[in-house]
């Protein structure tokens, strides 16, 4: 079912499936709600009520045009904002990519609302001395995406100019079709843009993204842009000084992490999914699955393995 929801920021667009307990789904850039059609129907038919939500800047949703507005409490607010307008109290929040971080910031923000959590392919990393951005110029990779999307005008240019491409180019990339011994590369040489260190794929569509799929998450791109979803990470730096009172906080509630082996963020400095890394950060985790042969879309390309991980962890909650 899909339908719209009002809030104080605006209307979100909301799909659901199925009734019992909630389950709330977060995507990540550059995708839409419509990338967890697999889960929403899985945990549907395990009882659970899937819900998912173009984000804020995405599709249909509110695009303010403050850089500001998209800044991990705005973000957490929209999620706690849309199970207000649906009436639910609690739900189990699921999250990909950036939609990992908001999840991870509800569970810290928000116990009350939030009583487990699931990442995928972006590790859970307590707030560290410095935001990401320095981090990765401490690393050597001050060329990197991050850094680049940190300037407004010249990558929505570059993204806006063939949505259609650029949205190939990316998901293709990203994934574990890439050659064996072929990943995407976070880092770009001077003077290139995002899409220098992506390739074109030798067919399109892949298996796991179907052709309706893609010609629904381009229409979305085409009518929304790119603007909202490059703002995300231009509130790194905010979201670290503001994020102070969080400082190498721990997630405790029940959690899990599932990432694709091919992924290339996870081979990113401080992205790294170890087990014990991961545990420390987060002493409730009740797993790490590295899906053999999936990339970065995990939770398309590997829906069946995500789903049978995903829905162990649930049915061993309690209370909920």
């Amino acid at each position: 079912m899909v339908r719209k929801v009002a809030t104080r920021a605006g209307e979100f667009e909301v799909l659901e499936a199925g009734a019992g307990s909630a389950v709330l789904f977060l995507h990540g850039w550059p995708e839409s709600a419509r990338a967890w059609r697999g889960q929403l129907a899985a945990v549907a038919e395990a009882g659970w009520r899937g819900i998912a939500y173009d984000q804020r800047g995405y599709g249909n949703a509110p695009r303010p045009a403050e850089v500001e507005a998209y800044d991990i409490f705005h973000l957490v607010g929209d999620a706690v904002a849309v199970l207000d307008a649906l009436g639910v109290e609690r739900a189990v929040v699921v999250g990909h990519d950036w939609g990992a971080p908001v999840a991870y910031h509800c569970a810290l923000f928000r116990p009350d609302r939030f009583p487990a959590v699931v990442g995928m392919s972006v590790p859970y990393a307590p707030r560290g001395a410095v935001s990401l951005p320095r981090l990765l110029t401490a690393a050597g990779l001050e060329g990197s995406y991050i850094h680049h999307f940190q300037r407004e005008g010249p990558p929505e240019a570059e993204l806006e100019a063939d949505v259609e491409r650029t949205l190939r180019r990316v998901c293709h990339s990203g994934s574990g079709e890439m050659p064996e011994g072929r990943y995407w590369r976070p880092v770009l040489a001077e003077g290139q843009g995002l899409l220098d260190t992506t390739c074109e794929p030798e067919v399109w569509p892949p298996a796991w993204l179907p052709t309706e799929a893609f010609a629904a998450l381009v229409v979305s791109f085409q009518a929304s842009g790119f603007r909202g979803g490059l703002n995300w990470y231009r509130n790194l730096e905010r979201n670290w000084r503001l994020g102070a009172p969080w400082h190498g906080a721990p997630i405790r509630q029940p959690s899990l992490f599932v990432a694709g082996a091919r992924d290339g963020v996870i081979r990113m400095p401080g992205h790294e999914p170890t087990a014990a890394r991961l545990a420390k950060a987060m002493p409730g985790l009740r797993g790490v699955h590295l899906i053999a042969g999936a990339g970065h879309w995990v939770q398309q390309e590997a829906a069946g393995a995500v789903n049978a991980a995903l829905l162990a962890f649930l049915g061993g909650l309690e209370g909920l």
